[in-house]
């Protein structure tokens, strides 16, 4: 299913969330109003809204709530995007300057601090407790993901578990938020509401395990490895399991390149070979596999309906893109 196949059950309200989430980010301050709205033109294909409509289709009728659910979940995760750029000191992100590239770190802090506000404030004044509860639990899951990446960066000593725990915090649990909000819009029932959540969280760690993947060119020919994950001396499922399998020698050698010299290009491309000759990748499409099979599980339980078959064709579409 292509991404407008996938949408289609929700494009009415897809059209009209985007004005809601517009007038949510809205301000009195001039400056403010023009950094948001830059933000709002750079939206990428909005799958966190598209888990969290069809989520609350799959489980009962959709409502305002559902709106809120989904603009809560955008307004907090940009705010970790903008964020995440001047911590990374990123210049640009999805092919557009980065806000601290354009208006400078301080102002770009505040500027996610505004759009976590906002969040926050548009949940308690409308009393959706449950949905706070929820995405902020993701975002603490996000940050200490990302803390205890850049902790293992420093001695390169993630195992598998690890990384897996890594992945679970810092990707999956946003897209777990997404299905948990959207069925928590819809339904108290905390065993739907679980197993949304549990489905969401297996597609998040099939998504990630995807990038992983893209590289080492995804093993196929759909494009030249990046190697960008080793230059950012990231430890990356294929990387761990070649490691996991090597002899005492080639494991210090490889630990070696990826300490020192992950900027030489000669290099980084002896680590793919090596990750490519070891069975890194197969192994890590056998696990990708795996999540999207548990995920597709989980969904399959639910009645069959139009939103369904979408949420079925995301699934897909997270592990067998092509970027």
């Amino acid at each position: 299913m292509t991404v407008k196949e996938i949408k289609a059950p929700i494009e009415k309200e897809m059209d009209e969330f985007e004005l809601k989430f517009k007038s949510s980010m809205k301000s009195s301050i001039p400056l403010l109003d023009k950094i948001t709205q830059y933000i709002v033109k750079r939206k990428g294909k909005q799958m966190r809204p598209m888990f969290v409509f069809l989520s609350a289709k799959v489980c009962g009728e959709m409502n305002d709530s559902s709106y809120r659910a989904a603009a809560l979940i955008e307004l907090l995760h940009t705010a970790t995007l903008v964020h995440d750029d001047v911590v990374d000191d990123a210049n640009e992100r999805r092919g557009f300057f980065s806000v601290n590239a354009l208006w400078k770190n301080k102002i770009a802090v505040l500027v996610g601090d505004f759009l976590l506000s906002r969040g926050l404030l548009m949940s308690v004044d409308n009393k959706d407790y449950n949905l706070l509860g929820l995405v902020s639990n993701a975002v603490r899951e996000m940050s200490e993901g990302e803390l205890l990446q850049i902790e293992k960066a420093r001695k390169l000593d993630i195992d598998e578990a690890v990384y897996f725990d890594i992945i679970t915090k810092k990707t999956a649990s946003l897209i777990a938020s997404c299905c948990a909000c959207g069925a928590s819009s819809v339904t108290k029932d905390e065993t739907i509401i679980e197993r949304m959540r549990a489905f969401g969280e297996a597609v998040g760690i099939a998504f990630q395990i995807k990038d992983d993947l893209f590289d080492y060119g995804d093993g196929t020919n759909i494009g030249k490895p990046t190697g960008i994950d080793i230059k950012e001396k990231k430890m990356t499922l294929p990387l761990i399991y070649a490691l996991n399998n090597a002899s005492f020698s080639d494991k210090r050698k490889i630990i070696n390149i990826v300490k020192n010299n992950n900027n030489n290009p000669k290099k980084v491309a002896e680590v793919i070979e090596f990750v490519i000759k070891s069975g890194g990748i197969q192994y890590a499409e056998q696990k990708m596999n795996d999540y999207k099979n548990k995920a597709l599980e989980i969904i399959s339980s639910f009645p069959d309906s139009d939103s369904k078959t979408s949420l079925i064709g995301l699934v897909k579409y997270t592990t067998e893109r092509k970027n």
